[in-house]
């Protein structure tokens, strides 16, 4: 059967939710098969602005190519792909919007696929969102690209979740130092915890773009398998980068 992509529009909002200038917008790219799993794709922003996303900003942009990814991989085993557009650029402080915008996401995965496993993968201020929406129900594993982590992050959101952080040693947008501090912190009530650093690698994961991505669907595969019982192979490449027993490598 044939892949397709469709887009929706964020509806009503949580209740107590400030009002947001334009909604979120999901693109989902449909599995070849019952979906039997759903990755989530959150994009990066800024700390604070309310300027809507549109597709053509970098943001979302950087994400198609790993949704792409994603959905080669998983497809013909019933692994969705749903891609959020938030609805503003901004994290805004203690509103949090992006927050908000991934909780109805995950929402409307539950509504149209209730029971399934959901995998989170976020970038930038899309990982701290993925961080923070890790405690929603379904949700079974988190990738967090160079993500936008302080010291005082939660980290009970992802007790029980199966955690992925990748981060660039030459990072000069988020702290890779703040990264490995919430994977320590993290590690004892995470069902796993791994870190990844590549090294020379920036923020915006133009380099060694090979290994963010195959780490990235590696990743979610290998969640996706132990938690559907898919029969998956996954590339010999992904367990020589990511043994399972690793808890911290530098690539």
């Amino acid at each position: 059967m044939a892949s397709s992509s469709t887009e929706e529009n964020g509806g009503s909002r949580p209740a107590g939710a400030p009002a947001v200038a334009r909604q979120a917008v999901l693109r989902v790219l449909q599995p070849a098969a019952p979906t039997r799993g759903v990755a989530l794709v959150l994009h990066g922003g800024k700390s604070q602005s309310r300027e809507p996303v549109e597709a053509r900003h970098l943001s979302p942009a950087r994400m198609v190519p790993f949704a792409r990814h994603l959905h080669r991989a998983g497809r013909k085993h019933g692994l969705a792909v749903w891609s959020l557009r938030n609805s503003v650029r901004g994290w805004n402080g203690a509103e949090m919007t992006p927050l908000q915008d991934a909780r109805w996401a995950l929402g409307q995965i539950q509504e149209q696929h209730p029971g399934v496993p959901i995998f989170l993968v976020g970038h930038s201020m899309g990982g701290l969102t993925a961080v923070c929406a890790a405690d929603q129900p379904g949700v079974e594993a988190v990738v967090a690209l160079a993500p936008w982590l302080s010291p005082g992050t939660p980290v009970s959101a992802v007790a029980g979740r199966k955690v992925l952080i990748v981060h660039g040693t030459r990072d000069r947008w988020t702290s890779p130092a703040a990264s490995q501090l919430f994977a320590r912190r993290a590690s004892a009530g995470a069902a796993s915890m791994q870190y990844v650093a590549l090294k020379g690698a920036g923020h915006f994961m133009l380099r060694k773009i090979g290994l963010w991505q195959t780490l990235t669907t590696g990743f979610v595969m290998k969640a996706f398998a132990e938690s559907t019982g898919a029969d998956v192979a996954l590339p010999a490449a992904f367990a020589r980068l990511l043994p399972e027993s690793a808890v911290q490598v530098t690539l």
